[in-house]
């Protein structure tokens, strides 16, 4: 906290550097000064004294959190508030295909509070264990049928321990007689599978569901196409996030993070592989002719060879050019064995052979342009060619690539309504991960996106701006970060007080023009009555220049023109005198006007 203090009395001392230079300039401004530093004592006094006692910050607003209740139908809700699994089940399955040891879906989950929750009663299904197979699901309170009506599925994630490799998606398990919630497991048929996914650096927020072919009547996986948003953030900054799928009868998709679009189509169009076949497809029987050619280029068949074409010259040859340096050691080798390196005391002729001293660079080569045998550098041989090879031409024979003929398509079928899909009747997590303590909280399924958005609020919305009221502000946040880093101190000054410094070095440093109350403090004539003598100074010489000239025409002229210079010239002595008078009258007016000169008033 003192470096915080220390931060504000700097800001103040540079804005007292800045404005000191400016009232230096004029000896009048003693005044200012004085009143600019007794302000400052005193701006710094308030500091002072405002600082508080300790660095404690003030309690942020509570938010008392109260569990959601839908506000209208729905086909599952679940906020886990009660504390308890009630209505779910945990899998007893084991994995086809994997070791015993880590076969079973032995995974442990809980109801429990956050971690650093915000939000006291809130509570959330949570992955415990790492590195185990996980599988819980719960029934609906109906099967949904896709007819008319969105499916809109939304429920909030919280990677409180950050995720190295592993899923928290929701699959929707598909209405099958076959279906038995204590033997989930991976093959378990799902008609979506939606959420977050994350391996290594692969971020992957998953909209998959399987299409059934009405040919074969098999099912097919299809993948949305992969967001252009950065997801990263969603995994790493130990935040609740609010996952949203939006499916309408019209076959387009939304994907929502915290109510905001991340990714958008349509069935028909933006998934991999796409719903419906291509008509046509190549012929697996078709094979390219023997006799076809793909060569757009050959080699010319008629090009020979010039006589010249020596093949055989290297491509480097020794400069002949070359002179050796004068003192080149030429008996001097370049290494030399270490003379102060000395045979280790464990070491054993007989297992390790007979010891050596390490090499070292010749010292006696140091001050020398080289030791050792000299040999001329090398340099590019100009006679130098390569292998000859025939220029390319046009090949006339050139069919283009081969590709097999197109049939129809056997297999092929069109479903615009991919929408309608498999019912489902049951929501379930089937997990791997390497990360313990998922937190999971707030699912629902309903058809109404109003209904969706009352619950994400009165949920999600709730930790949100509870965490938001505990969240320190930027000021806050940057005075933190310098108590862990004191370094810090030093770019804030920097970046903060360096610009407000300049700013007022900038705008304050002209020099200040004395006020007219100045000026009434002396007889000295102000700026306004210093231009006017000036101008009239320069209408009277321009009038003398005149009177010359006139009495130059005066003289050519005659005494006519005498006469009329004469005249002239006593008119515009009358109106110099009378220029003359009255800016003596003006000063005369602004002495009399001066407190000094006032007489005193007659009772």
């Amino acid at each position: 906290m003192e470096l915080k203090w220390l931060l504000y009395v700097t800001l103040l001392a540079l804005g007292t550097l800045a404005v000191q230079p400016h009232d230096m300039d004029d000896e009048n401004d003693g005044d200012d000064v004085v009143d600019i530093e007794d302000d400052l004592d005193d701006g710094i006094e308030e500091v002072e004294d405002s600082k508080p006692e300790t660095s404690t910050l003030p309690p942020a607003p509570k938010v008392t959190y109260r569990a959601p209740v839908p506000t209208g139908e729905v086909y599952f809700a679940e906020s886990f508030d009660k504390g308890t699994l009630d209505g779910w089940i945990l899998s007893r399955a084991k994995k086809d295909d994997t070791d015993d040891e880590i076969a079973k879906y032995d995974g442990k989950w809980e109801v429990q509070d956050m971690k650093d929750t915000k939000l006291p009663g809130d509570k959330g299904l949570v992955l415990v264990t790492r590195a185990k197979h996980h599988a819980i699901s719960s029934k609906l309170s109906k099967p949904f049928v896709f007819d008319t009506k969105p499916l809109i599925v939304q429920y909030e994630v919280n990677f409180q321990n950050g995720i190295e490799c592993g899923g928290a998606y929701v699959k929707l398990l598909s209405k099958t007689p076959e279906l038995n919630l204590d033997q989930f497991h991976d093959k378990t048929p799902y008609t979506i599978m939606f959420g977050p996914d994350k391996c290594g650096e692969d971020y992957k927020l998953h909209f998959i569901f399987r299409h059934k072919n009405p040919k074969t009547g098999k099912y097919e996986e299809k993948h949305a196409k992969r967001p252009d948003a950065d997801l990263k953030t969603y995994f790493t900054d130990k935040k609740t996030h609010l996952y949203t799928l939006v499916l309408n009868p019209d076959n387009s998709f939304e994907i929502l993070v915290d109510q905001t679009v991340v990714n958008s189509g349509n069935l028909l169009n933006d998934m991999s592989p796409p719903v419906n076949p291509p008509r046509e497809i190549e012929d697996p029987n078709d094979q390219k002719p023997e006799d076809w050619d793909e060569r757009p280029k050959i080699p010319d068949p008629d090009a020979v060879k010039p006589d010249d074409w020596d093949e055989d010259a290297p491509a480097k040859i020794a400069d002949e050019n070359a002179v050796k340096p004068e003192g080149w050691l030429d008996d001097e080798p370049e290494y030399v064995a270490d003379p102060d390196a000395e045979k280790p005391e464990d070491w054993d002729e007989d297992m390790d052979g007979e010891w050596e001293a390490p090499q070292i660079a010749n010292p006696k080569c140091e001050a020398a342009p080289g030791c050792g045998t000299w040999q001329r550098p090398m340099i590019d041989n100009p006679n130098y060619k390569g292998k000859w090879k025939p220029p390319m031409i046009d090949n006339v024979n050139y069919q283009g690539i081969w590709k097999p003929r197109k049939i129809p398509n056997p297999d092929f079928f069109e479903d615009l309504e991919p929408f309608k899909m498999t019912p489902f009747t049951a929501v379930g997590l089937e997990l791997w991960s390497m990360t313990s303590d998922i937190f999971f909280d707030n699912f629902i399924i309903c058809t109404e996106r109003a209904v969706a958005d009352d619950w994400a609020n009165d949920g999600w919305g709730l930790k949100k701006a509870a965490d938001g009221a505990a969240e320190p502000g930027v000021v806050g946040q940057m005075m933190a970060a310098a108590e862990e880093r004191p370094w810090l101190w030093v770019v804030y000054i920097l970046t903060v007080a360096l610009p407000v410094f300049l700013v007022v070095l900038f705008c304050c440093s002209g020099k200040k023009q004395p006020s007219a109350a100045e000026y009434k403090k002396t007889d000295a004539p102000q700026p306004d009555v210093m231009d006017e003598e000036k101008e009239e100074e320069k209408d009277k010489g321009d009038k003398e220049e005149e009177e010359e000239e006139g009495e130059a025409n005066g003289e050519k002229l005659g005494i006519d023109a005498d006469v009329g210079s004469a005249s002239q010239e006593e008119e515009e002595e009358e109106e110099e005198e009378d220029e003359d008078r009255k800016p003596a009258s003006e000063e005369e007016e602004t002495v009399n006007r001066s407190p000094r000169n006032r007489k005193p008033r007659k009772d």
